[in-house]
């Protein structure tokens, strides 16, 4: 019966050919289908992600803003480089702009927000000290690292903000695969996250503040060392 289809989103609503090449790029990009500092040509991204010419070459304006490529002369497009240079701008940003998010999240966030993200990690560290070591629970912990320092974002309520976020997000996921993983560490980071939630269930956005920008940092030596 026609009651029972699906309603289809308005014309509108629907990505345009540019959102799903951005899409379909970045996710390729994330998969290590292609990697950072190679160069590729507009041909072999049309290949990569299935979209037109011309779609792509509205693209790379954008990827060219956001840092992710740039163009080469006589060479072509190449992948962003993962160099110190990167990381640290990248790691900078984070701290300006979770220090603000945190601070608000502290002061604004439902106490059953609060109490989800520490059940999480409680969680997680109760079962590394069970003896659990395996790849699943990295991959989960690495899932709930993202939706903590996500959710600190999301509290701004920043469009603006949260755009400048997920770019950085990106190449923050590259350094990551390029410098190091949670792999091996989802203790330390469990408990150094635990900290900054501590704080915010305190609702001490100082504690909070100084246990976010300590984590950060030590999350950017550790990139930079290797």
């Amino acid at each position: 019966m026609d009651q029972d289809r699906p309603v289809e989103s308005p014309v509108e609503e629907q990505p345009t050919l540019r959102e799903k090449a951005y899409e379909s790029f970045t996710r390729h990009l994330l998969a290590r289908d292609v990697r950072p500092g190679q160069f590729v040509s507009q041909r072999r991204l049309v290949e990569l992600t299935g979209l037109t010419l011309g779609a792509i070459r509205e693209l790379v304006p954008r990827l060219e803003a956001e840092g992710l490529i740039k163009t080469v002369p006589q060479r072509g497009l190449q992948i962003a480089h993962i160099d110190l240079n990167l990381i640290r701008e990248a790691f900078q940003l984070r701290v300006f702009l979770e220090k603000e998010a945190v601070a608000l999240f502290t002061q604004s966030a439902p106490d059953q927000a609060i109490a989800r993200l520490l059940k999480e990690h409680r969680e997680i560290l109760e079962a590394i000290q069970g003896g659990n070591d395996s790849r699943e629970l990295e991959l989960h912990a690495q899932a709930v690292d993202w939706g903590m320092h996500d959710a600190f974002i999301d509290a701004l309520g920043n469009t603006i903000i949260s755009n400048v976020y997920r770019v950085n997000s990106i190449k923050m996921r590259l350094i990551r695969q390029e410098r190091f993983r949670i792999d091996g560490r989802v203790g330390p980071v469990m408990s150094e996250h635990l900290k900054v939630l501590e704080a915010i269930e305190r609702r001490s956005v100082e504690e909070a503040v100084a246990a976010l920008v300590a984590h950060i940092n030590h999350a950017r030596d550790r990139a930079i060392r290797l």
